[in-house]
């Protein structure tokens, strides 16, 4: 069956509408992040695995500063907002026109950084299923006409579009947030609210990336 998106390379850093995306499979991953004292307390507080996965999530979002940042590594910090989301710092202070956006499953970790606010997510095609289990809170029945129940890669590429929008918004996948972006297309995607998106394919999983819209990307 052909692939419903394109496949994007892990390991290399890709640009897309002003944006920079690094993706890898954490297998590949080497090593661990230095972490600034702040974030070495918010890594202590975590549960094992959550731990796991967020150290490879910085391990990635650093290497994405160092490459798209020159000479900024230094002093740099990704740490959770009181919502949650994470935001870059430079010295204590706020990196200003620098978003980050951050997702990882347990096979495949993803970074982002853009001018304007960003979101970044991956699905495992394996969890399709559990993606069609909760498709009725999420999608609307013109959204599931557009995507499709049968295609596993849709339905996680739905999924991630989703996530990514939210993230970019700072709201959460379930409620009305999701529901209040529409996905009018699917491939190429296309998000209601002028919202730039593209989604790629990478090894079992699929990635998604969704900016702002053009007014809210000061």
């Amino acid at each position: 069956m052909e692939s419903t998106f394109r496949p994007i390379t892990p390991g290399h850093v890709h640009r897309w509408g002003g944006a920079a995306l690094l993706v890898a499979r954490r297998r590949d991953l080497r090593g661990s992040p230095v972490l600034s004292p702040a974030e070495r307390r918010v890594a202590d507080a975590l549960p094992g695995r959550r731990r796991t996965e967020w150290l490879a999530g910085r391990l990635v979002a650093r290497r994405l500063v160092r490459e798209v940042l020159a000479g900024a590594a230094h002093g740099v910090e990704i740490l959770p907002r009181a919502d949650g989301s994470p935001h870059l710092l430079a010295d204590g202070a706020p990196v200003p026109a620098v978003h980050v956006s951050l997702s990882h499953t347990a096979h495949h970790v993803a970074a982002a950084l853009a001018p304007g606010p960003v979101g970044v997510d991956l699905c495992e095609t394996a969890s399709a299923p559990a993606v069609l289990r909760v498709a009725d809170h999420i999608l609307s029945a013109r959204e599931r006409s557009v995507v499709g129940t049968d295609r596993p890669e849709a339905l996680a590429g739905a999924w991630a579009l989703k996530e990514a929008a939210v993230k970019a918004d700072r709201s959460g996948i379930y409620g009305d947030a999701a529901r209040g972006i529409e996905i009018l297309g699917l491939r190429p995607p296309v998000l209601g609210g002028g919202r730039p998106a593209m989604v790629w394919r990478v090894g079992g999983a699929v990635l998604a990336l969704v900016l702002a819209p053009a007014g809210n990307r000061g």
